[in-house]
């Protein structure tokens, strides 16, 4: 079932979980026990979050430097299927655009869809730690608003490749982040609005934040016609 719909059939407050893949080498067993006790919570869908690997590079004996991978947390996809055929239960996998091309996003969406996942939440990502502001992919996105382009194009039977032929259209239920308090890299309310909006209008269907920000803040403000974009 989809998010949006979740929501709209929900007479009551909904609990959902985001969980972290573990870090390359470690099982699925430390997930399944860290969402048993949640449980009983009865959670419509678990989030399944992506982080980029990070990078170090080390110095060979003859003072040549090898680009080392490490932090890579693996796993998104086969997580979110192993949470749906164990608990019964939805499962949203984060697409983010760093450290992705366009045609590796597709690739992921064509396994989520394999699969049955009919939920997504896309996301630009954070940097790195070694980076001082978001870099994209070598003919990767940019902004999340284009990547939610791309899952609404193949919703639509659009590929990368034109050539191919009978293309199936997928049924992705696309989420967006937002932001009560501003992203820390929007220059004011308005701005952050401005582009939460463009989200929307790219075809996001809900929108969605974290529970410890502070939700007593209210933001009311109208949309700015053009900022920087930040995300």
């Amino acid at each position: 079932m989809k998010v949006t719909e979740h929501l709209k059939k929900s007479k009551k407050t909904l609990f959902s979980f985001e969980i972290l893949p573990p870090l390359k080498g470690k099982g699925i067993e430390a997930i399944f026990a860290g969402i048993d006790p949640l449980m009983e919570f009865d959670p419509p869908f678990i989030n399944v979050t992506y982080h980029r690997e990070e990078y170090v590079y080390k110095k060979h004996p003859n003072d040549l430097l090898k680009k080392v991978s490490i932090r890579k947390r693996p796993g998104t996809v086969g997580i979110c299927a192993a949470i749906i055929n164990k608990y019964g239960i939805d499962a949203v996998p984060h697409l983010i655009c760093g450290g992705f091309s366009v045609e590796e996003t597709e690739n992921a969406l064509i396994d989520l869809h394999f699969l049955g996942i009919n939920n997504v939440l896309a996301l630009r990502g954070d940097p790195i730690k070694s980076e001082s502001s978001f870099v994209p992919e070598e003919s990767g996105h940019k902004y999340a608003d284009q990547l939610i382009r791309q899952i609404v194009g193949i919703n639509k039977g659009k590929y990368l490749h034109e050539e191919s032929q009978n293309q199936q259209c997928t049924d992705f239920c696309i989420g967006a982040a937002g932001y009560p308090e501003k992203h820390y890299e929007s220059m004011n309310m308005k701005t952050d609005l401005a582009y939460l909006k463009q989200k929307i209008d790219a075809g996001a269907e809900y929108i969605t934040t974290q529970m410890f920000y502070d939700n007593a803040t209210k933001s009311f403000l109208p949309f700015a016609k053009s900022a920087k974009r930040w995300e």
